[in-house]
């Protein structure tokens, strides 16, 4: 994870690594499920106090595109990295076309769970 801080930036610190992880994230550098460093290690990487990544964290987990899993760490999300959305798109139109074509929704199930054991 690669992260430039910029000290003569009017946007603070915390939200500078906000942002940095969630570009990083968005763009596909960080996949959904990424272990982000500690929030003691992070700031020690950079140079600021506990409470400025540990705001960052908190934010980004309010939003959605982090987890914290207690002593498993922080991971990234799949809605961080689009790929929450990406699926939903998909089944909305593919419940779009089944229902122009007249499948019961039983059926359009069952082609849905039938492609995904397809291998």
């Amino acid at each position: 994870m690669d992260i430039t801080l910029d000290p003569a930036s009017p946007v603070p610190p915390y939200e500078q690594v906000r942002l940095a992880i969630a570009a990083q994230a968005a763009d596909g550098a960080l996949a959904a499920g990424t272990r982000l460093p500690p929030v003691r290690q992070l700031a020690g990487e950079l140079d600021l106090a506990v409470n400025t990544v540990a705001r960052a964290y908190r934010e980004l987990e309010q939003a959605g595109l982090v987890e914290t899993r207690g002593r498993h760490g922080t991971v990234i999300t799949a809605k961080a990295t689009g790929t929450a959305g990406q699926a939903q798109r998909a089944a909305h139109a593919y419940a779009e076309r089944t229902r122009a074509l007249g499948i019961p929704a039983a059926t359009a199930l069952a082609l849905v769970k039938a492609a995904l054991e397809d291998r």
